[in-house]
């Protein structure tokens, strides 16, 4: 199986690999104590594909069926690969061929004006029925937050919800923009704690209807609007601006326009907030499938590049969180979620679709397990005192947003229930 058997040599350091290649001869290959998994190749041509394209040739030839796992499951495959793939990354052929990459990621993420609207359709226009069956009521597709570890998915995305409008320092009568607005359970819940305007923006056409129709059932619409358009369109002044999950669509070359947009849409006392994937590592590029298959143009960030922006923006960082297990657990619950409804998915669909979603699903949980990915908060404005000296006042606010949660009886039943 040379030189396949060589690359996995190097490789499993932790756990254990069985192959049996499209010949039926089997090869072991053993490290420490770890997950173990055996994998059945179906097609001769992997043993070369894999060696200089292991990522995006594992994820391909798992969603075709011509590879198959035999004893363990993709959660052991992927939990393999999480524990393992510095050792992969140093392996000198790979090496030299990530440096490649590294050049060309500002080509692969070439999130321009139109091209960016194709990159977010790929994803995000597959059918809002698809996206109910593994999200929670409300639809909120980004990481939550689990206050508790009995937290039911609904809880910890009101978690994520409050925790977030904390950070932005609402009064009554604020304008406010939501960037990339999904299908609007943001916005329509600070629209529910206090008197503003909300104006959300998306390119996804499918979320862009949704999320006005919910504005309309829950009687907000004179208040909290959804627009088919652009960030960078957008002219207008903001005492706020919150953006969950979008950066990551943003890419490396156009941040620069991203913060200086930012800057220009808040007012001199405003104060935005952004939601983000990032990686604790030094500056990187996109996994090879997920590019492909998941999130074409995207890309999670190291904090040193944000970092290095905004100080160029002027603005002021004003406080920054790393939440660091949450999105693997966000991700575990989705996956039960999507598992417990796979048969309703494939016939929408079918079964190769199934496959690529389950290897995005337990894929993206081991980044955050055990990989380098987290999700970062960071609290930008103008100046240093929008917001009080400590962080007192982000508590003070959920305390009193729970409250009125609880008093109006809308936590999680109500304000999601448009979203089923």
């Amino acid at each position: 199986m040379f030189p396949l058997s060589s690359l996995f040599k190097a490789f499993v350091r932790v756990g254990a690999l069985k192959v049996i290649d499209a010949d039926g001869k089997t090869y072991r290959f053993e490290g420490e104590p770890g997950p173990s998994v055996t994998l059945r190749f179906h097609d001769p041509s992997l043993k070369y594909s894999l060696f200089f394209k292991p990522e995006l040739t594992a994820g391909e030839a798992y969603m075709d069926a011509r590879l198959t796992i035999e004893d363990g499951g993709l959660y052991d495959l992927l939990h393999l690969y999480s524990v393992n793939c510095d050792y992969l990354e140093a392996y000198p052929v790979q090496r030299l061929i990530r440096a490649v990459s590294h050049r060309l990621r500002r080509f692969q993420q070439n999130n321009k004006i139109g091209r960016a609207q194709k990159n977010v359709a790929h994803h995000y226009d597959l059918g809002n029925e698809f996206y109910k069956l593994f999200l929670d009521r409300d639809m909120q597709y980004s990481c939550a937050f689990f206050e508790s570890p009995d937290d039911t998915l609904e809880a910890a995305q009101r978690n994520k919800q409050r925790l977030i409008a904390s950070k932005m320092n609402l009064k009554a009568g604020d304008k406010v923009l939501d960037i990339g607005c999904g299908w609007g359970g943001m916005a329509l819940y600070l629209a529910t704690l206090e008197d503003i305007e909300v104006r959300g923006v998306t390119l996804s056409t499918e979320q862009w209807e949704l999320a006005n129709q919910r504005a309309l059932e829950m009687g907000l619409s004179d208040r909290v609007r959804f627009e088919l358009r652009d960030y960078r369109d957008v002219d207008e002044k903001f005492d706020s601006i919150v953006s969950v999950g979008m950066f990551e669509h943003v890419g490396v070359r156009h941040y620069a326009e991203f913060f200086d947009q930012v800057k220009s849409l808040l007012h001199e006392d405003g104060v935005a907030l952004l939601h983000s994937i990032g990686h604790i590592g030094p500056p990187s590029f996109a996994n090879a499938w997920l590019r492909k298959y998941i999130f074409p143009g995207g890309y999670s960030p190291a904090l040193s590049e944000v970092f290095e922006v905004v100080e160029r923006s002027g603005l002021w960082v004003n406080d920054v969180e790393i939440l660091r297990l949450h999105y693997a657990e966000t991700l575990r619950e989705w996956n039960k979620r999507f598992q417990a409804n796979r048969e309703a998915i494939e016939a929408m669909y079918d079964a190769k679709f199934c496959r690529m979603w389950e290897f995005y699903l337990y894929g993206t949980e081991m980044m955050f397990r055990s990989g380098e990915q987290m999700v970062f908060h960071m609290q930008l404005a103008h100046k240093r005192d929008a917001v009080p000296i400590t962080r007192d006042y982000m508590g003070d606010a959920q305390d009193r947003f729970r409250a009125w949660e609880e008093e109006s009886g809308q936590p999680v039943r109500d304000i999601a229930a448009s979203g089923d």
